[in-house]
């Protein structure tokens, strides 16, 4: 959808590659098991600091500039993936960082002593955020929920520009609704 509203042709190619290795279209090397990508495809680094320098260069003096943080991610599979690189990169960012936890309880109070509130918390489940959400001003945040389509849609990238106790202020990175 966010390929198709932004008429941009690299990211069209991109989304095609992804679709043609996600379908099984790339052919594997007998000898190893292992698919080539495609020339264009991307970089590779052997360490996730290489990485996150290689995307990220220069994070402390750039992290407020909004088209330049528009231009950069980091797409990774797992939850855990995710969260130790997000904890590196903020640990680069200069700033306050600040606490957001859920609030999580049974609907039936019967069941609430079959799933106690530290077992809620501890549960990460892909597509919802993490218990205990640590953010900074200047941090990239994604859009979970449709709040607004297509203005606000899931999977639009955002960067925190205030944080309040119980509100997040963010700035749209990317589109055509910037």
């Amino acid at each position: 959808m966010r390929v198709a509203l932004l008429n941009d042709p690299s990211a069209e190619l991109f989304s095609n590659q992804l679709l043609t290795i996600g379908n099984g279209h790339v052919p594997v090397d007998a000898s190893n098991g292992f698919i080539s990508f495609p020339p264009n495809f991307c970089n590779f680094v052997s360490t996730k600091e290489e990485l996150i320098n290689k995307v990220f260069p220069n994070i402390i003096a750039n992290h407020k500039n909004y088209d330049w943080l528009s231009e950069r991610v980091i797409l990774a599979a797992k939850n855990k993936d995710v969260d130790h690189l997000n904890f590196k990169i903020q640990n680069q960012i200069v700033g306050t960082l600040h606490s957001f936890k859920s609030i999580d309880c049974v609907t039936n109070e019967d069941e609430a002593t079959n799933y106690p509130t530290e077992f809620l918390n501890s549960l990460d489940v892909p597509g919802l955020p993490p218990h205990n959400l640590q953010l900074k001003v200047g941090s990239v945040v994604i859009m979970l929920r449709n709040l607004n389509q297509p203005k606000l849609c899931n999977g639009t990238r955002l960067a925190v520009t205030k944080l309040m106790a119980n509100v997040i202020h963010a700035r749209l990175l990317k589109g055509k609704f910037k």
